[in-house]
């Protein structure tokens, strides 16, 4: 589970720095990354909720 945590961790910071390119400079490609980042994020915290579950029984 650590090292499904840390890929989330690694996810947030560059969807973090992608998002406020797009909101600071209007990057368009930056705000493409960021939706991307933000997928693959939800993907992964949808595996965090089952391993988490399962490791609470």
């Amino acid at each position: 589970m650590k090292e499904l945590v840390s890929k989330v961790s690694e996810l947030y910071k560059e969807f973090s720095t992608d998002a406020n390119l797009q909101v600071e400079k209007g990057n368009k490609a930056a705000g493409t990354r960021a939706r991307k980042a933000s997928l693959e994020i939800e993907k992964l915290m949808k595996q965090f909720r089952k391993e988490s579950i399962a490791a609470a029984k």
